[in-house]
């Protein structure tokens, strides 16, 4: 007789679903409670770790009972050490005694003693979501379930409402060969549903090809089809170490928010697709790595590191500025002035809308050290541009209005302060702050360097790029806009990262549009 005929000739347990009442469904739960029973990996990529990481990515409060202990890293496994089964049973008693578990995870048991102390407690306490990931090899080829305890796992799965082997898990169930194909694979999940009673997911993790599908099989009447396939692509990385046990547990929490399996795999497939692509961002040993579980969750960056990055991507546009007619004239002293004076008109134009802006940026930002900062800027700016038009522009004959670059650029910056976001708008303004105050110490620099010439015309001006008191308000802004960033979420930093680009391309525009435009 073969097993699957002996499994279905056996009076098997009946499904949870059909004999047991429920001490609550769970679906609609606002924090499900879910009870993960597994063995530890102190890699943290699989076992219990990886349960508890995968439920709290699932808004899940994650507890453990620990049925091993191993001696493992992304490389493989050395040992595995299982403590008494009445220990096991005392852990699953405390948690029930005092807490409604809401859904439980059943992962690596390791030998028949744990898995009757798991059976017992199962219908002792009637768990309303019972997932169990049969957990016979491990990735890596590893066995960690005893030969002698395969009979005593078949037995627990009619008792689960999921099933989740792996194709070799599948196979070994069964007791057959493991399937190469999809479609057989399917077939040996139909024949495994029908011998327990249960769902099963199969899973095309382990098929060659660039498809990665799964499946949900079951009786009649347990989903909307027999079998509820959902594709997917596979992705190209070495990182699965800790799928199959992040899958079942992320299964069991949605389960119990949701009620129905094939929402919970819907939701659950492209968390996990994200988690195995983002893996190679944890950089966590040199074997098979873990899959990233919060990479949804948007991680502040490090105090500084944002503007940090900021100034890196704006080199392109600083050794552009350096390399402009403009400023090599201005250097020099051999500007023609009527592009000085064009530029000079242009500033104080822009100046005007950008104390504005910066008025805005004042009445946006959350401590009262920016509203200070932006405010104190504004008058500023106003106070600059009036000492334009005393001195410089008032003996002069300019062109009035608004040049098109420095409309884009006051355009660009109203924009970004009628957009509602603090940050977009602080990132907006900042590169005049700094690409100016950066510009502006190289190129006096390059004046002092020259010996300072007493006849150079616009001596005075490069004189004002070393002004401490500007860099020290650069500075400012730089760290308020870091501040920003800190409390921003990812889409407002792509954001802002966006805007400041901007403001440094049009800082390039308006210093070369001089030259084009007097």
């Amino acid at each position: 007789m073969s097993l699957l005929s002996s499994i279905l000739a056996a009076p098997a347990p009946a499904p949870f679903s059909a004999t047991l009442p429920s001490r609550g469904t769970g679906a609609g739960t606002r924090i499900p409670r879910v009870l993960a029973i597994a063995g530890s990996d102190p890699s943290g990529g699989a076992g219990i770790q990886a349960d508890l990481k995968s439920i709290a990515a699932h808004g899940g409060y994650g507890m453990a009972a620990i049925t091993a202990l191993t001696a493992q890293n992304t490389r493989g496994v050395t040992a595995v050490h299982v403590p008494p089964a009445d220990f096991l049973a005392r852990q699953l008693d405390a948690i029930s005694d005092d807490i409604t578990v809401d859904a439980v995870k059943i992962g690596m048991l390791g030998d028949s003693g744990v898995i009757a102390a798991v059976r017992d407690w199962l219908v002792k306490v009637r768990p309303a979501v019972v997932v169990l990931d049969p957990v016979m090899v491990a990735t890596s080829g590893d066995r960690l379930l005893q030969e002698s305890a395969e009979a005593a796992l078949r037995d627990l799965l009619p008792l689960a409402h999921l099933v989740t082997p792996n194709l070799a898990e599948l196979a070994m169930l069964l007791n057959e060969d493991v399937q190469e194909t999809w479609p057989q694979a399917l077939e040996q999940g139909r024949r495994l549903a029908a011998a327990t009673g249960t769902v099963v997911l199969v899973k095309g993790g382990h098929l060659r090809g660039a498809g990665c599908p799964d499946a949900l099989v079951g009786l009649p009447g347990a989903l909307s089809a027999e079998v509820v396939e959902v594709p997917g692509e596979r992705v190209d990385t070495r990182n699965s170490h800790g799928t199959g046990c992040s899958l079942s547990s992320a299964m069991a929490t949605i389960q119990a928010r949701a009620g129905n399996w094939e929402e919970s795999l819907r939701e659950a497939k492209p968390w996990l697709a994200g988690a195995l692509a983002a893996s190679d961002t944890l950089e966590v040993g040199s074997g098979n790595g873990p899959v990233h579980h919060f990479h949804h969750v948007a991680v502040p960056p490090m105090p500084g590191a944002f503007t940090a990055q900021l100034r890196e991507d704006a080199e392109a546009e600083l050794e552009e500025i350096y390399g402009l007619e403009f400023i090599g004239g201005l250097v020099s002293g051999s500007l023609p002035e009527d592009q000085f004076a064009y530029y000079l008109a242009q500033d104080a134009l822009y100046l005007n809308g950008y104390s504005r802006v910066l008025a805005r940026a004042s009445a946006l930002a959350p401590t009262e050290e920016g509203q200070l900062f932006w405010a104190a800027s504004a008058q500023q700016c106003l106070e600059v541009e009036s000492e334009l038009h005393r001195s410089w522009l008032s003996t002069r004959t300019v062109r009035p209005g608004l040049g098109p670059v420095t409309k884009a650029y006051v355009d660009h910056l109203t924009a970004a302060s009628a957009s509602g976001s603090y940050g977009v708008l602080a990132a907006a303004v900042l590169p005049c702050f700094w690409l100016y105050a950066e510009a502006g110490r190289t190129l006096h620099a390059r004046f002092v360097a020259a010996g300072e010439p007493a006849d150079h015309p616009y001596a005075e001006w490069l004189r004002t790029y070393a002004d401490e008191d500007f860099a020290a308000a650069t500075r400012t802004a730089i760290g308020l806009v870091d501040a920003a960033a800190q409390a921003a979420g990812e889409t407002e930093r792509a954001a802002m990262a966006e805007a400041f680009r901007q403001s440094c391309r049009l800082e390039v525009e308006f210093f070369d549009a001089p030259r084009l435009h007097a």
